[in-house]
């Protein structure tokens, strides 16, 4: 039976939203393995909406799950849908709406905060050993979840930014360095990660990452 993951997407657009290239890489690569990916967001506002010629903040609201919907095609689920129960598995794609909408990163760096319906899922798939995979600057999602509590030490990778990892590090989370076209596995924790734009020249490179990251969540969903 073919393994159905949940896309958490966080917008739709790299400076406001999702990162559009590794969102459909994503689903890309999981259509590639044979698997069925469900697509689904948060439904809030947007901390913010960002024209993306001028990169200047444009005075308006956009609603996360309307505007993830235009990657879905229309076909996506309210995050409050998701459970461990529904899906084999979870991957963020990247983009400044993970640091922005899913958590406060972007504004609030170490001392981060997550968004609750989103903290809950994270938290539901490690206790429940489902994999998770972040994209990105996504693993800032993961750190900031588990950065009060002892049990869990997720191993992450957001490439080679020293700030980003400082605050990884600080927040408990263990990092490690790599390339776009690498991948770093926690298996204990069932968390996969990897630099995708954070270091990608472009898409070529940034496949390279995803596919592999991909792999690893659907061989991860077979192991106890």
């Amino acid at each position: 039976m073919a393994k159905r993951v949940a896309v958490l997407l966080s917008g739709c657009g790299v400076f406001d939203g999702s990162e559009i290239h590794e969102a459909v890489l994503t689903l890309l690569a999981l259509d590639s393995y044979g698997a069925e990916a469900v697509c689904c967001a948060p439904n809030i506002d947007q901390r913010d909406v960002i024209n993306h010629i001028t990169g200047e903040a444009m005075p308006e609201k956009r609603n996360v799950l309307v505007e993830a919907a235009r990657i879905a095609r229309g076909k996506i689920e309210d995050l409050s849908k998701i459970t461990p129960a529904v899906v084999d598995a979870l991957i963020m794609p990247g983009g400044y709406g993970a640091a922005k909408n899913l958590c406060s990163y972007a504004v609030d760096g170490e001392r981060a905060k997550v968004h609750p319906e989103v903290a809950r899922v994270v938290q539901e798939f490690v206790k429940e050993k489902k994999p998770i995979g972040a994209i990105c600057i996504a693993p800032v999602v993961i750190a900031a979840t588990f950065r009060d509590t002892k049990e869990i030490i997720p191993t992450l990778t957001i490439g080679n930014d020293p700030k980003t990892a400082l605050d990884l590090s600080t927040m408990g989370a263990d990092h490690i360095d790599c390339t776009a076209r690498e991948i770093i596995a926690d298996h204990k924790n069932k968390i996969v990660t990897t630099p995708a734009y954070m270091l990608a020249k472009g898409p070529a490179e940034l496949y390279v990452g995803i596919e592999k990251l991909v792999k690893q969540v659907l061989d991860l969903c077979s192991v106890d």
